[in-house]
């Protein structure tokens, strides 16, 4: 077991030599500057003659509580980082302390903060907490810093919501890496009231794996230098904020077009609304059964009307029927009984209106103008057989 005392002080600081027949008290009084990292230090003993304590660095020990303080009214910078601690307490009386490191520790509450009125950066990240359980934050603390708090540091907390911090209007530096961050819109609310916000880690939350993660993010704070590591060049935030710019112009467009109910847009397109005419009255379909009646008196009524055309009655109609039924020729039920029909029989058998026509004409012969004995056979073979046929037909 190690303990911090003045003895190990004055045996071991190498940063501050004490002069030779220098008093010991006179030598702890000029101390500003402890340096005593990384030596399994367990507790913190009485340290009240080092009145001009700034700066303590005692990280990478074994402390396992904030002890021992009181006198540190000088104290601006505590680095007690990679410790046992798990409450943070005991630190009320350091009104003057600007930066505190406490990462790395076993806290599950943040509290006991209400008293730094000059406390600019808390470092508070990576806490090895029980499985299944985030860091929590007393409102008290957080409202007392929220008009002096430039860096705060809260990585790898689980933290799934920024709800708590949206009141530290001073901030100018925010680190949440390896969280459970995922609501963009909450982002966006916090990051509107961080007006002076340069720097924002979130690399680690599932919100970064949205799509255009980095583009939403640049245009939801107009001071934002670096994301993520990374500098925002300020040609890229102009063209995002114009494209926030335009995008939000549809919107308020849809919004109104919906007020309006047209939602679509293509209210605009159709032609102006028309009230359907009256109904008629006393109309009447002649299909529907009881009905003729009153369609055959009315066109009884309108014979009388001048101009108007003569309306047959249902007898008048039969009878016509019947007489164009009677007019239509029978068909023929054999080919005898058909008329000659082709234009070259009709020139052979010398029947009225069989005028020749070139392409029902036999090619002329040309190698004799006398018809050779076999053809004039033929000929008078189709003559007698059109005579026939004649007389059949006759």
């Amino acid at each position: 077991m190690v303990r911090l005392t003045i003895d190990l002080i004055a045996r071991v600081n190498t940063h501050t030599k004490r002069k030779r027949d220098e008093p010991l008290s006179q030598y702890l009084r000029r101390l500003t500057h402890l340096y005593f990292q990384e030596r399994h230090i367990d507790e913190i003993d009485d340290l009240s003659l080092c009145k001009n304590l700034s700066v303590l660095y005692l990280y990478d020990n074994r402390i396992a509580r904030i002890q021992n303080l009181h006198f540190a009214s000088n104290l601006t910078h505590l680095y007690l980082q990679n410790n046992l601690i798990n409450k943070i307490e005991n630190l009320s009386l350091l009104r003057r302390l600007e930066k505190l490191y406490l990462g790395s520790n076993e806290i599950t509450v943040v509290e006991g903060l209400d008293k730094l009125e000059n406390l600019k950066e808390l470092h508070i990240e990576n806490q090895r907490l029980p499985p299944g359980e985030k860091l929590l934050f007393d409102p008290r603390s957080i409202q007392a810093l929220s008009a002096t708090l430039c860096v705060l540091n809260v990585s790898g907390n689980n933290l799934e919501d920024l709800q708590d911090f949206r009141c530290l209007g001073q901030l100018n530096q925010f680190m949440a890496a390896d969280n459970q961050l995922e609501d963009m819109k909450e982002l966006a609310q916090v990051l509107t009231g961080w007006v002076q916000l340069w720097r924002l880690e979130l690399v680690g939350n599932p919100l970064c794996r949205k799509a255009k993660y980095r583009d939403r993010v640049i245009v939801m704070s107009a001071s934002l230098e670096v994301l993520d590591g990374k500098e925002i060049n300020e040609t890229a935030r102009k063209f995002l904020l114009s494209w926030k710019a335009n995008k939000e112009a549809r919107r308020r467009q849809r919004e109104d077009r919906k007020k309006n109910g047209d939602a679509d847009g293509t209210r605009r397109e159709l032609p102006p609304l028309q009230l359907p005419h009256a109904p008629l009255r006393n109309y009447i379909m002649p299909g529907l059964p009881g009905a003729r009646k009153q369609f055959e008196a009315i066109l009884a009524r309108s014979r009388s009307l001048p101009g108007s055309a003569d309306v047959m009655g249902r007898g008048d109609m039969l009878a016509q029927k019947t007489e164009i039924i009677a007019e239509l020729p029978k068909k023929s039920l054999s080919d005898l009984q058909a008329p000659i029909r082709s234009r070259y029989a009709r020139i052979l058998v010398g029947e009225p209106g069989g005028t020749p026509i070139p392409r029902d004409l036999p090619p002329p012969i040309r190698s004799s103008p006398v018809l050779r004995p076999s053809l004039q056979a033929k000929a008078i073979d189709v003559r007698s057989s059109n005579q026939f046929v004649d007389s059949k037909v006759l």
